[in-house]
């Protein structure tokens, strides 16, 4: 195989690699336990923005039925002016037409 005998290799080079395995895997669990702790929090703050758009979804209801009166009280008034203009209108084109017909 190869000529190269293993006694050859630098041992220091091979416990340093394994020493260094449990450092780096300390450290990556150190991380996804900051990372875990910050998902928990931001969780924390979109479950409050929920609750808070739910409470503004219901008084938008509630304005959006306060418009809606609102606009329908004026269709009916606005609409009531407009017929009684209109029957001002025909009654007195009426009396117009009478007053002429009368006066030939």
């Amino acid at each position: 195989m190869s000529n190269i005998p293993r006694a050859s290799i630098p041992q220091t080079q091979q416990p340093s690699r394994l020493s260094n395995l449990p450092s780096q895997k300390t450290r990556q669990l150190s991380h996804l336990h900051s990372q875990l702790a910050q998902l928990t929090a931001h969780m924390s703050d979109l479950e409050n923005l929920l609750r808070m758009t739910a409470v503004q979804a219901e008084s938008m209801r509630g304005l959006g039925g306060y418009a809606g009166a609102m606009f329908v009280a004026s269709a009916k008034i606005l609409g009531e002016e407009t017929m009684n203009d209109g029957d001002g209108q025909q009654q007195g084109q009426g009396e117009g037409g009478n007053k002429g017909k009368n006066s030939e």
